[in-house]
């Protein structure tokens, strides 16, 4: 008995598809499921953007789990800021109304006290609390010793500092740019404080009081990163064997968070080091991500406003 021959010429089951390299940067859009292709790209990926090492100290931190505690946290201070306001405005308008009797009182009187009531004597007057300040001296000021500068200083308000420049309240986690300070000041996470890992080779005060503050505190976490983990992960070994146990890195750092989230959480312009390449024969032209400059972040490195929309 003859063998059944197959229809078709069987080569073409495994001739390959010519690819074209000016199309090689398009995905599919079809997804079907786990594949050895994908198990690939992802390694690679890892390699790229990521330095795993065997027994390291420190804990990771994800890009997109960074991304949603800080969108908790500003959630969180703007309630927190909107309840603030209701309750100073509550306040204002029960002091309004508790001052309108007086009032009332004042106007039944066109001014003048009751009857009953006598002028002080010049002695009263000159001993009773708050008659005749002024911002010159008093019989009695003088008499107590009190001068015209000493009274001035209870006139002077402290300047409250601006709270433009502080971090959010009570705010879980404490993130630090373990980079120089010039790469700092070109770009940076918004909320980060600047802290050069060429700190730690300090002999006294190698910490800062806000690192003492928050380390191994319950509820808090310090948070460090950089462009690609190599100065990140040397500063996260060295402080963990220094008793941080609440320490993080935020893993793939500058570069990775750049990529999945372009625009919100990051204030200045990219260095070039943390730019996506764009793909060879790609006609479209993108723009390097930038994150928009926060005057409120700018100069201070204090976490402010919505990190992002």
């Amino acid at each position: 008995m003859s063998a059944r021959r197959h229809i078709g010429n069987p080569e073409y089951l495994t001739k390959r598809i010519p690819q074209n390299p000016r199309y090689q940067h398009v995905k599919s859009r079809l997804d079907t499921g786990n594949s050895m292709t994908k198990y690939i790209e992802k390694l690679e990926e890892i390699k790229k953007n990521y330095r795993y090492k065997k027994d390291e100290l420190f804990k990771r931190l994800k890009v997109t789990t960074f991304a949603q505690l800080v969108i908790q946290v500003a959630s969180l201070s703007d309630q927190t800021l909107e309840v603030t306001a209701e309750e100073i405005q509550r306040l204002e308008d029960n002091d309004s109304a508790t001052s309108d009797p007086d009032a009332e009182g004042t106007a039944r009187t066109n001014g003048k006290g009751s009857p009953s009531e006598q002028s002080p004597s010049p002695v009263q007057f000159i001993n009773s609390v708050g008659a005749g300040d002024s911002s010159r001296s008093t019989l009695q000021s003088v008499i107590s010793g009190v001068g015209e500068l000493d009274l001035d200083k209870g006139l002077v308000k402290k300047a409250e500092p601006n709270t433009k420049d502080k971090p959010y309240p009570d705010c879980p986690f404490l993130l630090l740019d373990v980079r120089d300070r010039d790469s700092y000041q070109q770009c940076h996470i918004v909320g980060a404080y600047s802290y050069p890992i060429a700190t730690l080779s300090r002999t006294m005060n190698p910490y800062s009081n806000d690192i003492l503050e928050y380390k191994n505190a319950h509820g808090k976490i310090i948070i460090l990163y950089d462009d690609d983990e190599r100065l990140a992960s040397q500063a996260a070994t060295t402080m963990c064997e220094r008793g941080f146990e609440n320490l993080f890195m935020l893993s793939g750092g500058l570069k990775v968070l750049a990529q999945k989230f372009p625009e919100g959480l990051i204030t200045g312009s990219l260095p070039a080091s943390c730019q996506q390449a764009l793909p060879p024969g790609s006609a479209r032209k993108r723009s390097s991500p930038k994150g928009h400059p926060n005057p409120r972040a700018q100069g201070s490195g204090h976490l402010q406003g919505k990190p992002w929309k």
